[in-house]
């Protein structure tokens, strides 16, 4: 009976949130179109609307959109439950959470106070003019960001992690269980290899992968099928180069019909009117990290163009219904204290950290035209790269990433997990800023792409490190494998690891 209750509210949910959608409107208008039609009789009304529908691709773009909300939406639980138990069942993670924000947000604000400089203010009309010409070439700017700093890096993240503690938890119950070796110290529970071997089943040794074998499975009908769920499946033995950016699309159901175009456009506007304080960020981000970089540093004007309008996009103030943090607020210059002027900022509510255009960069490889780009970017942030830099119990979490990384490498790397210990180098510290980042910038973009296929056809980014577990890493290899990751064939690493016999 709870099942039958639990998809009955999952029914209900997804349908109140396509209901008024575009899709919706335009299916509807199909609909009353088709009644014209010599071949929709009253008597058969319903299923003559329903074949036609089908015919037309209408009915497969709406169980696309459906497929996707199945992916975004919150998890089943009580129907008493509060909506902050829905986002995070855990009271501590949620207080460390919220204490984390409080933190980012006073950083923030402070740089504007010492700077000078408003969290937001109107271009004028010159300065609007200016940045309309050179939108297509903002990378020959080179604005004084001296002053600036970025909010948070990763590894002032990473100190919040190794902090928590389950206040309710007794760690002396876990002695012979688990070693507390790590420097994550919560009772999260982690997946084993076997655990691991069956939900990744489709990597074992048997089946083929593209980027091992170069003759594996190509479905020749896939695109034309237009069918997020089995391109989907599809992804998770990787997908060919010259298909790969219409699959992508095609799982994140990212359509870039008209109305994206010119939500884009509108974005765009938005920047070029207003100019908020975290551009100087954005600027700074990309100037530090992507512009260095000898795979991205041609793309640097679409990462300001993508960056730039993301930061004014409300639609992704949609992922806080399911994610554990709150969009940062603040209030409108002069009227500090006053209720009715507090505003989200900036718009979407995500601050941008150090390296945070890295998860935009990759992407600019499959994408040429901005919209798209653009598109494909906040759905990958909205489903999975916004659990990286939250804290959350989520099994795609980061806080699980560390510890399941912790775990598997003291279960079957453990000389190497203790030499690193001793030698002060915890190893959790060094992956931990490839993790943030899904290891974008840190590995060559060939095999990121690969990696990232898995991560859209397994809807997770568990397998973010589990390459890294190589059963011939020795202390010497590691540490010239730490120095660069570059050189890695991610793929057979990873099936090496799950399916060898011998581990």
């Amino acid at each position: 009976r709870q099942q039958g209750t639990e998809l009955s509210a999952s029914i209900s949910q997804i349908v109140q949130r396509l209901r008024g959608t575009h899709l919706h409107s335009q299916i509807e208008r199909q609909a009353k179109e088709c009644l014209h039609q010599p071949d929709i009789k009253l008597e058969s009304l319903k299923e003559d609307v329903r074949s036609f529908l089908k015919a037309s691709g209408w009915e497969r773009k709406l169980q696309n959109a459906v497929y996707r909300e199945l992916h975004i939406q919150l998890p089943p639980s009580h129907p008493a439950a509060p909506p902050e138990h829905l986002k995070e069942p855990l009271a501590y993670m949620r207080k460390a959470q919220a204490s984390w924000e409080k933190r980012v947000l006073k950083s923030l604000n402070s740089m504007s106070t010492e700077l000078g400089v408003p969290l937001a203010r109107m271009r004028p009309a010159a300065e609007q003019k200016e940045l309309a010409n050179k939108w297509n070439e903002m990378g020959t700017d080179e604005p004084d960001l001296t002053r600036f700093r970025p909010v948070y890096a990763p590894k002032d993240f990473l100190e919040v992690l190794i902090s928590l503690r389950n206040p309710n938890h007794d760690s002396s119950e876990d002695v012979g269980v688990r070693s507390h070796w790590g420097l994550i110290q919560v009772p999260l529970n982690v997946r084993d290899v076997p655990q691991l071997r069956q939900a990744y089943s489709e990597l074992n040794l048997t089946n083929g992968q593209l980027g091992i074998d170069d003759n594996a499975h190509i479905h020749p009908g896939l695109v034309a099928e237009q069918d997020s769920a089995a391109a989907q499946q599809y992804s998770r033995q990787g997908c060919p180069t010259g298909l790969r950016a219409e699959l992508w699309g095609l799982i994140l159901n990212s359509t870039n019909q008209p109305q994206d175009v010119m939500h884009y456009e509108q974005l765009k506007a938005g920047v070029i009117q207003h100019d908020l304080l975290v551009d100087n960020l954005i600027y700074k981000d990309v100037k530090l990290t992507a512009s260095n970089d000898d795979y991205y540093f041609v793309f640097e004007d679409f990462l300001y163009q993508v960056m730039l309008c993301f930061s004014r996009d409300t639609v992704v103030l949609e992922h806080f219904k399911y994610n554990s943090a709150t969009p940062p607020r603040s209030y409108i210059q002069g009227k500090a204290g006053d209720q009715e002027c507090e505003v989200v900022y900036p718009p979407n509510g995500v601050i941008p950290f150090h390296g945070f255009s890295m998860y935009v960069a990759p992407l600019c490889f499959l994408y040429n035209e901005p919209s798209k780009l653009y598109s494909v970017f906040r759905e990958m942030y909205i489903r999975y790269f916004f659990r990286l830099h939250s804290i959350s119990s989520s099994p795609s979490g980061i806080v699980s990433l560390c510890l399941q990384f912790e775990r598997l490498l003291q279960a079957h790397l453990p000389q190497l997990f203790y030499h690193l210990r001793q030698n002060g180098a915890q190893p959790l510290r060094i992956a931990f800023k490839w993790m943030v980042r899904a290891f974008s910038g840190y590995l060559s973009t060939d095999q990121l792409l690969l990696l990232w296929d898995r991560i859209l056809g397994y809807d997770s980014s568990y397998l973010c490190f589990l390459f890294l577990f190589h059963k011939h890493t020795h202390t010497h290899t590691l540490q010239a494998v730490l120095a660069d990751l570059s050189t890695l064939k991610v793929m057979p690493l990873i099936q090496i690891f799950l399916f060898a016999t011998a581990i």
